[in-house]
């Protein structure tokens, strides 16, 4: 089976932006393409930033990650700041912040707000693809006046496999808390979906090794591990969890490790 590199190719339409392209194909490994191709997924970068497109009719628009304005920059604004449940499930407390590796960084929306409250995040993320649309988001950010500074200070991105990156960390790198939200398999109650959403399902597809992942988090995290879920959804590796905190359709389980 092609590898999703091999598969998606970025597209630049500017000379302006050649340079910046080059260093996306150069660190990720994703190839260039001359043009867009007729069907499937391709990058395409703008002065707007790096996006994920689909080719073909009736395909949706580009998905692009931007932290700075839209829903991000709302929710960082009007999130609820450490009175939500995310915050309070990773044990945000009056001056304490904890170091979180987020294993399944994804879009980089979860770990974006985690950082805006205070903690140091690690987004590691194994797909290229999304590592790159991570990568041109976080460098869009840091060059806000708003939000740069702390963007630079306490967010950092590794394209790699959490399972192995978690298991090479010595002691002093051990975070405090590893934050997992994988995605898995279509259940039996089909939902719609956002279309950034459904981009990154086809894109990457279930996450086949979360049992696995599960097991070397509890090794790894200083204090816990929390695990998103959707509300009605059951424990990773049938494991319970030692407690959860809930918002309208989301769980958070979360598994002590101290």
């Amino acid at each position: 089976m092609p590898t999703i590199t091999e598969r998606i190719g970025l597209v630049c339409h500017s000379a302006d932006l050649e340079e910046q392209a080059a260093l996306l194909t150069k660190k990720f490994g994703i190839p260039h393409c001359p043009v867009p191709p007729e069907s499937g997924f391709y990058l395409d970068i703008s002065k707007n930033g790096l996006a994920l497109c689909q080719a073909g009719l009736r395909s949706p628009g580009p998905v692009r990650v931007d932290f700075v304005g839209g829903a991000m920059g709302h929710r960082q604004r009007f999130g609820g700041g450490r009175r939500q449940a995310l915050a309070r499930a990773v044990g945000m407390k009056p001056g304490y912040s904890p170091a979180i590796w987020d294993a399944t960084a994804g879009l980089g929306r979860d770990g974006f707000v985690l950082a805006s409250l205070g903690s140091h995040v690690t987004l590691c993320e194994r797909s290229p693809v999304l590592a790159a649309l991570l990568h041109d988001a976080l460098r869009r950010a840091a060059d806000d006046s708003a939000i740069g500074n702390w963007v630079r200070d306490r967010l950092q991105l590794i394209n790699a496999d959490s399972c192995r990156c978690l298991q090479s960390l010595t002691e002093t790198q051990r975070p405090q808390v590893v934050y997992m939200d994988p995605m898995f398999p279509a259940g039996k109650d089909h939902v719609q979906v956002k279309k950034d959403m459904c981009a990154l399902q086809q894109l990457v597809g279930p996450d086949l090794d979360s049992d696995e992942l599960l097991d070397i988090a509890l090794q790894t995290a200083l204090r816990r591990v929390v695990v998103k879920r959707p509300k009605r959804a059951g424990w990773v590796h049938n494991r319970k969890p030692d407690t959860t905190v809930e918002s309208k359709k989301t769980r958070y389980d979360i598994y002590v490790t101290l």
